[in-house]
């Protein structure tokens, strides 16, 4: 066998395995799902009937559906406060601050913490009657602060995406950490001498160097606030009335509540869709802006 076979062999059995697990667990669970969307599938019977496009028109005719993005709206604003908090954080902490590795420990902590244990922590903090927060406003005299933040429609969404800012700013602090610690000292020492200091050297030197991570900040921002999910399932369990839903909660609804297999896969579909859509416009947006400048 020759030199240029065996290489080409060798490549051939290193990517049986790598592109096997793919077919397996991400191609054919996504054929597969495509195809459940066409059917009315129950979930438990054998047979599963071809309805054609009933589930994709029930989907875009029925207003609950997407109406539900609007409670996702509350996460997207909210993912802007995370992301200028960590970058705010990692600045602070590329400096010379004493005991900056414990400040990141403590700041990243939050993140390992599984999110049903969060989910139910602050349900303890929030509540409304003996809540933690609420008696903290009674103790300071600020009774008129005190609210429903888990019963209110206008405010549940808004409280758990300031918990989801609590979980996750510690992972974007660290992305935006490491970036930092690339960008070299004789950058910043070069723009001293020439009188750039403080914010112009912020605006200058660290924006354009760590653009990329911002760029990726943002787009796990988008997709996050897109995905929401484990805080209002665990939390409220799309309440107070449907307040709280998201798509995702909707969808797994659709599909373990109500049976509805079939019609839970084609909001599966149509997520998928609208999250490509959804970042491939954010990063037009990002790549025509950065073009200007």
């Amino acid at each position: 066998m020759s030199y240029q076979w065996q290489k080409t062999l060798i490549l051939i059995l290193f990517l049986t395995v790598p592109v096997g697990l793919l077919l397996v667990f991400s191609i054919y669970p996504a054929c597969y799902l495509l195809y459940l969307s066409f059917t009315s599938w129950d979930g438990t019977s054998v047979v599963k009937e071809w309805i054609g496009w009933a589930n994709y028109r029930q989907i875009f005719m029925d207003p609950v559906f997407f109406r539900t993005f609007s409670h996702n709206f509350s996460y997207f604003i909210f993912g802007f406060v995370q992301i200028a908090l960590a970058l705010y954080l990692a600045v602070i902490l590329n400096g010379k601050i004493r005991a900056g590795n414990f400040f990141k420990s403590v700041i990243f902590l939050p993140y390992i913490i599984n999110s049903t244990v969060i989910g139910f922590m602050f349900l303890y903090v929030f509540k409304s009657d003996g809540g933690a927060v609420n008696i903290l406003l009674n103790s300071l005299g600020l009774e008129s602060w005190i609210q429903d933040w888990l019963s209110s429609p206008s405010l549940v969404n808004h409280t758990m995406a300031a918990i989801a800012v609590w979980k996750y700013t510690g992972v974007t602090l660290v992305i935006f950490y490491g970036g930092l610690k690339s960008i070299p000292n004789e950058l910043y020492e070069a723009a001293n001498i020439d009188g750039a200091t403080g914010f112009k050297a912020f605006r200058y030197i660290t924006l354009p160097s760590i653009k990329s991570l911002i760029e990726l900040s943002l787009f796990l921002n988008l997709s996050g606030a897109l995905g929401a999910f484990e805080f209002p399932f665990i939390m409220t369990k799309g309440g107070p009335f449907g307040a709280s839903d998201t798509f995702i909660t909707k969808t797994v609804d659709t599909a373990f509540k109500f049976q509805s297999f079939g019609l839970a896969s084609a909001l599966g579909i149509v997520f998928t869709i609208l999250v490509v859509v959804a970042v491939t416009l954010q990063q037009k947006l990002i790549g025509s802006k950065g073009g200007e400048e």
